[in-house]
């Protein structure tokens, strides 16, 4: 029997069965046999969801042999890919074609069918998920069969455009992608007043407009953002990025770098944090930043970690943390072997007062109550998970005790 941990080492789970497909039918038939088996199934991602998504001890899939781009459509702006293809595998073959992603995150070795899953994404008001630009999508489902999803139906692509994996397993992704951009890269220290009290304002003007900020003497370093000489305590870590015209030149000067997008947005993290990212209303975002910050000082030494705050743009996927409201992201992380549970709760507690959303990837602690009360369209998403997967062959002990 083996064992699949994640990228953190928080999560583990000893599967029965591993099976690597490497075509669409040999996909649909070994969901198909653990369906008549009464074995439950899971797709093993890149393993960067926090959170007990992929455990089972049923049949785990890897579908690293379903990678690959497989066509550009330039002049509509499609890509359509395999369900393993990573993040980080899109920016040349686009960029070749006049092409980008239409937004990203920190992290490019996500799997696009595990981030499209989770409502993964980047920063930017105008910006939503990448959920957000899935226009197809081809599904194994618990019956063994191939569904194919399309904008045709609104209604079955906004429940599958995040599903956390529970309508099936995803064999292939059509993408709505954007007209090739760069980027030019804005990196400064403020004050904790010049980067909240201007949020709104800033997160309008800007492409993207995000920060860190950092509660203590010992914060910057966990996340490599330490400066030489530089006292960060109280004060953010300003990230600002706009979009610029080819007459301004490539350029690699520290914290001022202008390159094409997916040059631009990759960071590279040690494994060192187990994360908690809750969504809040836009128009709530600046109170409830206060009050973190307020929280985050009264509980250290747990909460050394920076806050990191973001936003996304509204959407229309069912399970999204921003179905139909621009949001403002924040994320607290914990450090592994110690004891940071109660603080996590503090937070869940406190955001849950601003009718706080979850990462479906990210630590949470989100019950069915709060589900229904949160997201409005829940049931509709329940009543399309039972109709495709009666028998619950996609759940886990995580899942199901919320969307059975």
């Amino acid at each position: 029997m083996s064992t699949w941990t994640n990228w953190v080492g928080n999560q583990t789970c000893a599967p029965a069965e591993v099976a690597a497909p490497r075509s669409e039918d040999e996909l649909a038939q070994l969901v198909a046999d653990a369906t008549r088996r009464g074995v439950q199934v899971r797709v093993a991602g890149a393993g960067h969801s926090f959170t007990p998504v992929v455990a089972t001890d049923g049949l785990l899939l890897d579908l690293r042999g379903l990678a690959g781009i497989r066509s550009i459509d330039a002049e509509r702006r499609r890509v359509v890919v395999g369900p393993s293809t990573t993040i980080g595998e899109f920016g040349e073959p686009l960029w070749e074609q006049g092409l980008s992603l239409v937004n990203q995150g920190d992290i490019v070795a996500q799997q696009i069918a595990g981030a499209v899953s989770t409502a993964t994404h980047g920063s930017g008001l105008r910006l939503g998920s990448f959920s957000s630009g899935v226009r197809r999508m081809r599904l194994a489902t618990a019956r063994g069969e191939i569904v194919e999803i399309g904008e045709d139906e609104p209604d079955r692509l906004h429940a599958a455009q995040v599903a956390v994996g529970m309508l099936g397993a995803i064999a292939e992704l059509e993408l709505e992608v954007a007209e090739a951009y760069r980027l030019r890269e804005r990196i400064e220290h403020w004050s904790w007043a010049d980067a909240w009290e201007p949020f709104e304002e800033l997160a309008r003007e800007h492409r993207h407009y995000s920060f860190f900020w950092m509660p203590s003497e010992d914060s910057a370093a966990l996340y490599g953002l330490a400066q030489p000489g530089v006292a960060l305590v109280d004060r953010c870590h300003v990230k600002i990025y706009d979009e610029v015209d080819a007459s301004v030149p490539d350029s690699q000067e520290p914290h001022r770098r202008v390159g094409p997008a997916h040059v631009i947005y990759p960071m590279v993290y040690e494994p060192n944090f187990h994360e908690l990212e809750y969504f809040v209303p836009f128009d709530r975002g600046r109170e409830a930043l206060a009050a973190m910050r307020e929280l985050m000082l009264a509980r250290l030494p747990s909460s050394i970690f920076p806050m990191e705050v973001r936003t996304v743009g509204r959407e229309e996927a069912l399970l999204s943390h921003s179905y139909g409201r621009d949001t403002v992201v924040i994320s607290v992380s914990g450090t592994p072997g110690t004891e940071y549970g109660p603080y996590l709760r503090d937070v869940d507690r406190l955001l849950g007062e601003f009718d706080a959303r979850v990462h479906w990837g990210k630590l949470h602690f989100l019950t069915r109550e709060q589900l229904f009360a949160r997201y409005p369209r829940a049931d509709e998403f329940i009543e399309m998970r039972r109709t495709l997967d009666p028998g619950g062959t996609f759940l886990n002990a995580h899942l199901a005790p919320l969307f059975a």
